[in-house]
């Protein structure tokens, strides 16, 4: 009987840890830009020299 007083408690104290976490990661704005990654699919990337390069080795 005395294990589950252990288990639960231990579960509370990473809850509260997470919690804890969640509210720090809130209020330092970690989920303030919810827009920026709903459209950044529709850009395209620039494509660097180095891809450039790889393209053009294959395609000779």
């Amino acid at each position: 009987m005395s294990v589950i007083f252990v288990l639960i408690s231990a579960s509370l104290l990473i809850a509260i840890g997470f919690l804890i976490a969640f509210i720090w990661s809130v209020k330092s704005g970690q989920y303030e830009d919810d827009y920026t990654p709903s459209v950044r699919i529709l850009f395209d990337d620039e494509i660097t020299n180095n891809n450039k390069e790889k393209t053009k080795k294959t395609n000779d």
